[in-house]
């Protein structure tokens, strides 16, 4: 978070390489008083010079990919997974899909091209475009590794450009080992007429080489199940139809009013569009003063400037800052991949050709990776020499405190103090009774039973729509863990120091996602508290209606255990803020933490006693269940589903803060000792429901689970207490 007050907000539409190194550039160098907010799709963007290296196999996944998670979290900037589908110039608005829409003193676009080709019939259904480079990139794992099986190897490359071109050499090369394999290269005019006689001509011999086979002047008419139709009459059989032709730009752009040439947003030298407030780089952007064609190169070079320029208007506050101007060079460096770990250089006429061409390209692109992947979180600033006694102790040594969940305070600290009054009854009224340790306080209403609970999380997320629904989410796991029906929301808002500007932006958009949440659950926001603090932290007291309430006590030996959501969000959350986490996997782990549990908790309305599974782990809350039944617990270690890459950084040694206090609350367990076994002392946020429930209604109930697309497993049974001890045994 913040150390000084934010004052002005940057955002960022799209994480093209011009923002991904003005992300870097940031982190090492940011403005102080700017909030930055990067909007993409998807957590991760693909780098297309590594591309055709990675469809030939010369890569893996992982080393064409750009983590905009880590990026951002390294800039310490918010990263806001959606699409951007408008911008509002005069409220200085951007409209992102299924969020409140986000404010901006200065916008940048970097969102690339996309393909003509899903306006091809069947197109959308049968084909895959090259760009966005990460969906193809996911399809061609998963045709290739088939391939390998045995099944049919025809593949269809539309676009004779050099991008088609690389990629059908390279598609080729990947499956060369297959006699059956056939790629083919379409255009609807000749193949690479873009190139310089002399260059197409030794790219085609390359093609022919890489026993690639052309159909030129092909106009293609329909994309099938079974292959390619042609305006000729005649068909082409192909299993993976790929489209690398008609790069356009994005429609959206042109109902922005910015100045456009073809669909792409004219900039002038300074990268500013028609719209001063408003800057553009990489391939959406039209270089009116020098114009090249949409190459990487450009985009890279950019980034410089782009940051230079963004920096000194949000600085100076108006639109004649003193600018940088960006002055492209003629020509540029080719360097094409030819299939096999050889490649083609061309520049101002010369070429060179062969193994050495393609390991200097290979240098080339894992430097300009490495830079963007080795990212080191500033160092905490050193104490100074005399401090209180303890507190270096409490500081050096120590991982900064985590935030959600592992922020909580200790459950053997809480039972201590708690202790003192463990049920709140009041006889002589008979409106409240108050169970030790149960998810929330029940409330009578003469017939009506009411239940009552708090959740306050300090942010681990820079965003704050994604803070609100993650929080508004756990805090209604207390009421669904009851059988309760969401019915009102009191909301708890501390916002860091900030301009009136900011504050009023910041709760337009967590009021906005606070209302939409609660009323898809049937409730109300009738109030709330606001204050400035040191840092963002946001907190709902909830309350439910019910007619039966669900308590902890109640559960039976024979009872199966149902858990509808996977496990690990504390480590995840943990490595996350050291930027040792996947964005894929924080995107899933996200996903997870904003799922409603509401149809969980209808589908588990006869469970003899429910509870959700949060701060305290899931050893530590079936514990609760246990206690208070008075009976015990036998589960099974690998039945317990779990985040994707939750276990990995678990065998890496990485815990949330709380795991400690979270182990020594869970005395009872008996069990293995490792990796697998330390997440079940992981604090959860926004966790799914733990559900005892008769073996007669399990599978049926897991069925439904399914059905409504839950996660949930069977992970173990309850059993007797021995010598009423109560024991929590688990199995491998």
């Amino acid at each position: 978070m913040h150390e000084l007050p934010l004052t002005r907000d940057l955002v960022l539409i799209g994480g093209g390489h011009s923002h991904a190194l003005l992300l870097k550039r940031w982190g090492m160098k940011p403005l102080p008083g700017v909030r930055v907010t990067v909007i993409n799709p998807g957590a991760i963007a693909a780098y297309s010079g590594m591309l055709p290296g990675f469809v030939a196999g010369h890569y893996d996944r992982d080393a064409l990919e750009l983590d905009l998670m880590k990026l951002a979290r390294f800039a310490g900037a918010r990263a806001i997974l959606g699409r951007a589908m408008a911008i509002d110039r005069e409220a200085r608005l951007v409209h992102v899909t299924g969020r409140p829409p986000i404010h901006y003193d200065v916008a940048s676009i970097d969102i690339g091209i996309t393909s003509d080709m899903p306006d091809l019939p069947g197109f959308t259904d049968y084909g895959i475009p090259a760009k966005p480079l990460e969906a193809f990139a996911t399809r061609w794992e998963t045709f290739r590794d088939r391939a390998r099986s045995g099944a049919p190897v025809e593949v269809a490359v539309i676009g004779g450009g050099v991008a088609g071109a690389e990629l059908a050499m390279a598609m080729s090369h990947a499956l060369r080992n297959i006699a059956t394999a056939q790629v083919w290269l379409i255009d609807h005019s000749e193949i690479l007429t873009e190139m310089r006689a002399p260059t197409r001509r030794a790219l085609l011999k390359a093609l022919g080489r890489a026993g690639v086979r052309l159909r030129p002047q092909s106009k293609v008419v329909e994309i099938r199940p079974d292959g390619v139709s042609f305006a000729d009459g005649t068909t082409l059989g192909a299993q993976f139809v790929l489209g690398a032709a008609g790069a356009r730009p994005y429609g959206w752009l042109g109902d922005t009013g910015l100045e456009l040439h073809d669909g792409f947003i004219t900039v002038n030298p300074s990268l500013q569009s028609s719209d001063p407030r408003i800057f553009a780089a990489g391939d959406c952007a039209h270089l009116a003063h020098a114009p090249r064609p949409k190459a990487g190169v450009y985009a890279v070079r950019q980034a410089p400037i782009l940051y230079d320029n963004l920096r000194a208007v949000l600085a100076d506050g108006t639109e004649k800052a003193d600018l940088l101007p960006y002055h492209p060079q003629r020509d540029y460096l080719k360097l094409i991949s030819l299939g096999a770990k050889a490649a083609l250089a061309d520049k101002a006429g010369i070429r060179l050709s062969g193994p050495a061409m393609w390991q200097w390209k290979d240098r080339i692109d894992r430097n300009f990776m490495r830079k963007l992947k080795e990212l080191t979180p500033m160092a905490p600033p050193r104490l100074p020499e005399r401090v209180a006694q303890g507190l270096r102790e409490e500081v050096e040594g120590k991982k900064p405190m985590c935030g959600a969940c592992g922020a909580k305070v200790g459950g053997d600290i809480l039972q201590r103090v708690l202790s003192a009054t463990p049920d709140t009854e009041r006889p002589e009224r008979r409106d409240i009774l108050h169970l030790a340790g149960d998810d929330a306080a029940i409330l009578t209403h003469g017939d009506t039973w009411q239940v009552a609970s708090v959740d306050h999380l300090r942010a681990f997320v820079e965003d704050p729509v994604l803070m609100t629904r993650i929080t508004a989410t756990h805090a209604l796991g207390d009421v669904w863990a009851m059988g309760a029906s969401p019915q009102a929301a009191l909301a708890t808002v501390t916002l860091p120091k900030m301009s009136e500007a900011l504050q009023e932006s910041w709760l337009a958009e967590i009021m906005a996602a606070a209302r939409d949440l609660f009323a898809d659950e049937g409730a109300e926001i009738i109030g709330g508290h606001t204050a400035m603090g040191a840092e963002f932290s946001i907190g709902f007291t909830v309350t439910g209606l019910v007619g039966n309430p669900i308590t902890l006590k109640g559960a039976r030996p024979g009872d199966r255990l149902i858990l509808t959501k996977p496990i690990g969000t504390g480590v995840m959350l943990a490595a996350e803020m050291e930027m040792k986490a996947n964005g894929r996997d924080m995107e899933a782990a996200y996903r997870s933490m904003v799922q409603s549990s509401g149809e969980a908790s209808r589908i588990l309305d006869f469970a003899h006693a429910m509870t959700d599974v949060t701060g305290f782990g899931l050893a530590g809350h079936l514990l609760g269940i246990c206690r208070a039944s008075g009976v015990s617990a036998d589960i099974r270690l690998d039945d317990i589903p779990v985040l994707p890459g939750a276990l990995d950084l678990a065998k890496r040694g990485l815990q949330s803060t709380i795991y400690p206090a979270n182990r020594a609350y869970a005395a009872e367990y008996e069990g293995p000792e490792g990796p697998r076994a330390d997440l079940l002392f992981d604090p959860q946020t926004a966790g799914g429901l733990l559900a005892a429930l008769s073996p007669m209604r399990t599978e049926k109930c897991l069925a439904a689970l399914d059905e409504a697309g839950y996660q949930a497993a069977i992970i173990g049974e309850i059993t007797e207490s021995v010598d009423g001890e109560t024991r929590l045994v688990v199995r491998e």
